[in-house]
């Protein structure tokens, strides 16, 4: 019924009624998802009359009302096979200043007009095979960019570039020739990344390092949207580019991975969207060639550094071990290197254990992170070794019993999912140097035999990359309780009281004569045994 009436008013009646009809239509059925079979050649037709209606000079609040009641008809699949066509493509196009002779983002009063149109082309680029083919034919990718570099410092277009982000994202996900035309072509990767900056207002004290503000506010809602979306079609840019071919590349991806840098250390609105900022730079940071990563960590100023030496001083004597590794004014230090991202992502990845669920979606991209990182860069293995596998004082309990990080990466070197427990493992595995006798010593040997069957290192011995021959150092508490430690369990148990201390003289006797007897049974039955054989 609602079809009806908003169709007699699009065919028939002038532009005021157009749009109120429409904006009624649009209000009732804002959150509707699913549709009624039946209607569904009224929704088709309803899809052509508007796009008649938008080809007309009207007022710009009735595009926008046009627009809405469009974007809501096009969650319906079935609707869009006879609207999708390139001219009504083009129409959007036109609406959304996607067309390369408009030079300008001037007026104001069309950003509502340009907003809705990406999303209507959001929409149907999604659910429609159609829409994917002319989007390429219609060089759609190009555009986008064209559009993004015209608002990359306009901050009050914010909802424009949110949408042209999000609509490059689909682009390259559904189509793998734009992900190539996105990366070389049109530039894509140091567009998306200074979108980022600006996105984040990141201010460069260095090459690669940005400054930080810890007091200063969260982002805003709308910079988090749009630096959610850039992350995620950067995501789909840079998915093929583990190797590094010319040095421009190699200063892209680093300028790309201060940037994260800076995203890790900075949070949302919310905590949720904190979250999920956060987890988008994991998913782009595994895509960094590893070589780049250095920039994660930087050396400190002369200032941080005369402030890390005083907090030594302050340290105790017989806290040597942890003297490395220090906290001053909100800034985690290892052996004069700034360490904040790296713990950040080591919080990251303990909540994600703490979650219990999802781990091969949630928790594998941070743990194949870190231990790719902890493989290349000798301080970041040593800082995450510090803080994962501190030297061992109390070995009462199970290596897989209790809260501590190392406690809870040894449950999962038993979970149910290979891919989880392996590269739980494997990220305990190159902490310890890829050294056998090193990882039993934190996780026991029960806990490790998947990992070392696998790598065919049952027998001992270590694994096929080099290390630093940098040695541990074992407390006086685990040597003391070293000779006493399970190695297939990997805690102390306590010795097993010998039963015969206990026994009396004539106990002793009387089980001495009960083993001679059962012993004097057993030669019996071999020697008859013995017998029937020569016998056959």
């Amino acid at each position: 019924m609602d079809e009806e009436r908003a169709l007699y008013i699009v065919r028939a009646g002038e532009a005021g009624a157009i749009e109120r009809v429409l904006r009624d239509y649009s209000d009732k059925h804002r959150a509707t998802f699913k549709f009624e079979s039946t209607d569904e050649d009224k929704r088709k037709k309803l899809c052509e009359g508007i796009f008649k209606v938008l080809i007309k000079d009207i007022p710009t609040t009735c595009q926008v009302s046009c627009l809405e009641v469009l974007r809501i008809l096009s969650r319906d699949k079935k609707v869009l096979v006879p609207v999708t066509t390139k001219e009504n493509m083009q129409i959007l196009l036109r609406l959304a200043k996607l067309n390369e002779l408009d030079d300008s983002l001037e007026k104001v009063s069309e950003f509502p007009v340009i907003v809705e149109s990406l999303k209507c082309l959001c929409n149907i680029v999604f659910n429609s095979q159609m829409a994917q083919q002319l989007s390429l034919e219609l060089n759609l990718a190009a555009k986008l960019c064209n559009l993004l570099r015209k608002c990359t410092d306009r901050k009050f277009i914010n909802d424009i570039k949110c949408f042209d982000l999000r609509l490059l994202f689909l682009l390259s996900l559904l189509h793998t020739d734009i992900r190539s035309q996105l990366r070389y072509e049109l530039q894509g990767l140091p567009l998306l990344t200074q979108v980022l900056e600006s996105a984040f207002s990141i201010k460069w004290t260095d090459e690669y390092e940005s400054a930080i503000d810890h007091n200063g506010p969260p982002l805003s809602p709308q910079e988090t949207d749009c630096a959610i979306e850039a992350l995620k079609a950067l995501f789909n840019v840079t998915v093929d580019s583990w190797k590094v071919h010319k040095e421009s590349d190699s200063h892209q991806f680093r300028v790309m991975a201060a940037v994260l840098r800076h995203c890790l250390l900075i949070v949302g609105p919310t905590e949720d969207k904190t979250e999920e900022l956060h987890s988008n730079a994991v998913n782009l940071l595994s895509n960094v060639p590893v070589s780049c990563l250095d920039v994660l960590i930087c050396p400190l100023t002369h200032e941080e550094t005369a402030q890390e030496a005083t907090t030594l001083d302050e340290l105790p004597s017989n806290k040597t071990a942890e003297k490395e590794t220090v906290l001053k004014n909100n800034t985690m230090v290892y052996n004069g290197m700034n360490m904040e991202a790296i713990h950040v992502l080591l919080s990251f990845m303990e909540k994600r254990i703490d979650k219990g669920s999802s781990y091969r979606e949630g928790l594998t991209p941070v743990l194949s992170l870190l231990t790719e990182c902890s493989r290349a860069h000798r301080n970041i293995r040593k800082f995450l070794k510090d803080q994962v596998l501190p030297p061992l004082r109390d070995v009462t309990n199970r290596p897989e019993v209790g809260s501590t990080v190392r406690n809870k990466l040894v449950r999962l070197m038993t979970h149910v999912d290979l891919g989880v427990k392996q590269i739980a493992a494997e990220f305990l595995f190159v902490l310890c140097k890829e050294r056998v006798d090193s990882l039993l010593k934190y996780t026991g040997y029960g806990n490790a035999a998947g990992l070392l069957a696998a790598r065919g290192l049952l027998a001992g011995g270590r694994g096929d990359n080099w290390y630093s021959e940098d040695e541990d150092t074992d407390t006086e508490e685990y040597k003391n309780a070293k000779p006493n430690i399970n190695l297939i369990t990997g805690h102390l148990e306590e010795p097993m009281p010998n039963p015969i201390d206990e026994m009396t003289e004539e106990q002793k006797e009387y089980e001495a004569m009960k083993l001679v007897n059962m012993l004097d049974k057993l030669s019996r039955r071999a020697d008859v045994k013995d017998l029937h054989q020569d016998g056959g």
